[in-house]
């Protein structure tokens, strides 16, 4: 990893930021809260959701990360300004894929292709360079509640993330149908490779979701996270050291090895998942209202054709004014109304 003398490393360039915007609290007192969010072209109206829902929970003095690739600064800069969400405080930063470079390859077994942005969160202390402490989140998630509560989050000493546990009562109530071992470490990991079994980590073990965490940056730095991280990547490339029926993002088992039994947890209610998993409605109204965050992982996106609790996520979507976004659904309404 290649660092400039100014300690910003290569590839990774902010492109704007906003200091002097109007908080909602004028309090010094008041610690500033970084959120990091990747913001991908194609799900840009996401990562507009859960910023506008953010914004709206909370009276703390919040500043995005916003972590683009070229091309979509100019899109996302004009939907911010010219949307409610144009005195929010941010900083978008350019993601350089030269970055991954060995470190990451197209398995052609899977059906999509690698998106650069995923590995994000895996430069927290690069993204947020003056933070003790950060979130980050994916931009498949509406916050309900206020994020100074999971900003809060104890970190256990010495432990530099706090996850949501796969096996927690709220993730535990969804069973995905053909991944029996996707709450389990043998569900991301090829236990049959010599190097996974080196490492003495029960197979058995619970597994976290890497969506939605908060990061101690301090001990991040102090033990070297991102370039342990780095390592097992390239050791992947090297020796396919991931399970071949991987239960989730390939982001997920270098993160299982390096937080093995070091790291703190978040309240379940804070990473209520699975929402993407199906179209179905896999949890009550009642319960869906009473959570903190709303994650729709899986492949029924709510800005796609078809997904669960729709009408939750679009009271926080903004429309595009530049018109490139559009939710695919509406399409189908309109083009089956013709």
């Amino acid at each position: 990893m290649s660092f400039r003398k100014d300690s910003g490393i290569v590839g990774l360039q902010p492109v704007d930021f906003i200091p002097n915007a109007p908080q909602r609290v004028v309090d010094g007192r008041e610690e500033e809260i970084p959120v990091v969010i990747a913001a991908s072209e194609d799900r840009l109206g996401g990562a507009i959701a859960a910023i506008n829902s953010i914004q709206h929970n909370t009276r703390s003095n919040v500043i995005f990360y916003i972590v683009t690739l070229n091309g979509t600064a100019d899109h996302l800069r004009s939907w911010l300004s010219s949307s409610n969400l144009k005195r929010i405080r941010y900083k978008i930063v350019n993601f350089d894929t030269k970055l991954l470079e060995g470190k990451v390859k197209e398995d052609p077994d899977q059906g999509e292709s690698i998106k650069p942005l995923t590995f994000a969160r895996f430069y927290l202390p690069i993204l947020v360079p003056r933070a003790k402490k950060a979130i980050y989140m994916d931009d498949d998630v509406i916050v309900q509640g206020d994020i100074l509560a999971l900003y809060n989050t104890p970190l256990k000493p010495g432990h530099a993330a706090a996850f949501s546990e796969d096996c927690d009562s709220t993730s535990a109530k969804v069973v995905i149908r053909g991944a029996g071992n996707q709450y389990n470490y043998i569900g991301y990991l090829d236990y049959k490779k010599e190097r996974i079994r080196e490492l003495s980590m029960k197979a058995s073990t619970c597994s976290f979701n890497p969506g939605v965490f908060v990061a101690n940056l301090t001990e991040w730095r102090r033990q070297n996270i991102t370039n342990q991280l780095e390592k097992w990547m390239k050791l992947n490339v090297e020796e396919g050291l991931y399970s071949r029926t991987l239960a989730g993002s390939i982001t997920t088992p270098p993160l299982l090895i390096v937080f093995y039994q070091q790291h703190s947890t978040i309240d379940p209610m804070w990473n209520v998942r699975h929402l993407g998993s199906s179209a179905g409605k896999r949890y009550s109204p009642q319960f869906v209202k009473a959570a903190k965050l709303l994650h729709w992982n899986g492949h029924f996106k709510p800005w796609g054709r078809t997904a669960s609790y729709t009408d939750v996520w679009e009271k926080w979507y903004i429309p595009d004014p530049t018109g490139k976004f559009s939710l695919i659904r509406r399409h189908v309404e309109i083009s089956n109304t013709k």
